[in-house]
């Protein structure tokens, strides 16, 4: 139902994006879509019409506006919950959840009280677990440092042993080859 339609069936109207009844995603910028819109007056052919009381007037409407409801879910966020009472870091968030926790009979009859955990909330037990996290990291990247230091140092001494066993065997060779240019050759 769009607001300003005074037709009881649909219409096809011309709508950019961001109006009422056509959110436009995937559109080029300016681009305009002809959608089929409902007017904004109730016939019989609607079962379900959600409305909002904007002004109360000298009665109550029974079972509407003459009992109060509490809003039965708060945030569960940390953070959120902080906005919400305006608390700072260092105030417990704890406290002020249970100023909307929910009391209730369950199906044996015990009173039994809800209340959301605590997402992202700062305890020393998740402060300890991130310095474990930060300890285990550095003691790893230390481990890591120490096997290339290792391994560095036996890629040297092999390189070193190889280069010495070739240079023996070069002397060797040249040995043998001047030896054998001394010796006459008999004919």
């Amino acid at each position: 139902m769009k607001q300003g339609v005074l037709t009881p069936g649909r219409v096809r109207l011309l709508l950019h994006r961001g109006t009422p009844c056509f959110r436009g995603h995937g559109r080029r910028t300016g681009e305009r879509r002809r959608k089929s819109v409902r007017g904004c007056i109730v016939s019989q052919d609607l079962s379900v019409l959600n409305l909002v009381i904007v002004k109360k007037g000298e009665k109550d409407l029974p079972g509407l506006t003459d009992t109060e409801k509490p809003r039965m879910r708060g945030p569960k966020r940390a953070s959120k919950i902080r906005k919400l009472f305006n608390l700072g870091k260092d105030d417990d968030v704890r406290k002020y959840v249970n100023t909307y926790r929910r009391k209730f009979t369950n199906k044996k009859g015990k009173e039994v009280s809800k209340a959301p955990k605590i997402q992202r909330l700062v305890t020393p037990l998740t402060l300890q677990r991130k310095r474990a996290r930060i300890a285990d990291k550095k003691k790893r990247i230390a481990k890591a440092n120490a096997d290339a230091a290792e391994y560095q140092k036996l890629l040297a001494s092999r390189l070193k042993e190889q280069r010495d066993r070739r240079s023996e065997s070069l002397a060797k060779k040249r040995s043998r080859l001047s030896s054998a240019a001394a010796k006459p050759v008999a004919a």
